[in-house]
């Protein structure tokens, strides 16, 4: 699975801004999130769809994002490890 290119980021531009919103994130290239020294979030292309991979302690989870939806899904447990 690769990680999201241009074309696709910009599909997830909306939910990328929201992302944006939450303190303590550093977005060190367009779609891959740092907190502190860590890599904390970024997207993957795939012939069955987008996903994120949020890590939550040590691992990642992986998220579908192709609805608003699951993009909703991605939003609310991120809301739960970062605050706005």
């Amino acid at each position: 699975m690769k990680h999201a290119g241009s074309s696709t980021l910009d599909r997830l531009e909306p939910l990328l801004k929201q992302i944006r919103r939450h303190a303590g994130l550093k977005e060190k290239s367009r779609g891959v999130f740092y907190l502190k020294s860590k890599s904390f979030l970024h997207f993957h292309e795939d012939p069955t769809g987008l996903f994120a991979d949020l890590r939550a302690d040590d691992d990642f989870v992986r998220y579908p994002v192709n609805s608003k939806i699951e993009q909703g899904v991605l939003l609310k447990s991120l809301a739960k490890l970062l605050p706005l």
